[in-house]
């Protein structure tokens, strides 16, 4: 018998496609359900401040907690720091955590390491938060209180609406944490902006469909968006992309960029703005290929994005919109975003 002749790819047929499409109601529908448990946590939270919070994850989930570390500190004031789990995990060390508070984040919740973490962290005096896709998972199980995702199931292997939501549940416990109504309301109107994100992007993808090499550069929240823009890149498009701050970019790294090289530039309106920005133009009078993602971007390059009334949602509509302009740039250099090489959905560190 003849083969079964294989559908060619494309960009709307892939399930990184269908599953960026379901963040918005995923996200929509997490804010709701989850706006009990998060009022109770943040009411204790208030009651007894942490001295400290502590973030553990891996890949996509670890830039979410960057995202966690600008937010929280900025609008809380709290120190948050990411803890490498392999100092538990391979070196068997046990910090001092007492009073502090322990925010692992992931998406399957059964990552030998990170449970390790989550134990050692208690064990030492932490209380311990779990935001996890799967509510049932060893790591759901572990914490003294459990924020789930509620992303759905994520099959495939690039993660989207789980790092979306991770986003948003983190969003949604410091407004509740900080009673900030202005930050409720702009995180409120976040499922109805994706929605609406449909600005073309088309000359991202056209600029690095041959592209070997790029840097993305974020600074303060936008560094949440690069570091995973620069992760997808890498992982399904093939890309090797790199992530830095728009102030560490200045140092050695600058030098790599020269006539032609790809600059992706995330920006939101707060006081990080104008520096990026500086700093992009600086690149592009080097003759870099820049492109500037954000609301109100009018510079040479710029990629539109939905306006939102706190920066604080600004990283939320640029990774969406940059996951579709990713999909579409995978397809166009032969690459099946949902199955890259070497990599499994779930992958178990130790």
């Amino acid at each position: 018998m003849p083969e079964t002749p294989q559908l060619e790819l494309t960009p709307e047929s892939t399930r990184m496609h269908r599953e960026i499409g379901e963040a918005a109601d995923a996200i929509a529908h997490q804010l709701d359900a989850n706006a009990k448990a998060v009022a109770d946590l943040a009411a204790t939270l208030r009651r007894a401040p942490p001295r400290v919070i502590a973030t553990g994850a891996r890949g996509s989930s670890d830039n979410a907690a960057t995202f966690a570390k600008y937010l929280i500190e900025t609008r809380l004031g709290v120190l948050t720091m990411s803890a490498a789990p392999s100092v538990q995990s391979i070196y068997a060390a046990e910090p001092d955590l007492e009073g502090a508070l322990f925010l692992a984040i992931s998406q399957s919740g059964k990552s030998p390491d990170l449970l390790r973490q989550a134990e050692s962290a208690k064990e030492a005096g932490a209380r311990v938060v779990a935001m996890v896709n799967v509510e049932d998972s060893p790591l759901a199980r572990q914490a003294d209180f459990l924020i789930p995702l509620r992303a759905g199931p994520e099959l495939s292997v690039a993660a989207t609406k789980s790092y979306l939501c991770s986003l948003s549940a983190i969003a949604q416990l410091v407004a509740e944490w900080k009673d900030d109504d202005a930050l409720r309301a702009a995180l409120a109107a976040v499922p109805a902006a994706l929605r609406a994100n449909t600005n073309d992007w088309s000359p991202l993808v056209e600029g690095l469909a041959d592209a070997q090499s790029a840097f993305v550069v974020g600074r303060g929240l936008g560094l949440a968006a690069a570091q995973e823009a620069a992760l997808k890149l890498k992982e399904t498009c093939g890309i090797h992309a790199e992530a830095f701050s728009a102030a560490e970019v200045q140092h050695g790294p600058m030098t790599l960029v020269g006539p032609g090289f790809p600059v992706l530039f995330f920006v939101q309106d707060d006081d990080t703005r104008a520096s990026t920005l500086a700093v992009a133009e600086s690149f592009r009078a080097r003759g870099a290929h820049v492109w500037i993602a954000g609301a109100n971007a009018s510079e040479p390059g710029a990629l539109a994005l939905p306006e939102v009334s706190d920066s604080a949602c600004a990283p939320l509509v640029g990774v969406h919109r940059f996951y579709a302009a990713t999909n579409a740039l995978a397809v166009r250099r032969g690459r099946n975003p949902d199955a890259p090489p070497h990599l499994n959905k779930v992958t178990e560190t130790v």
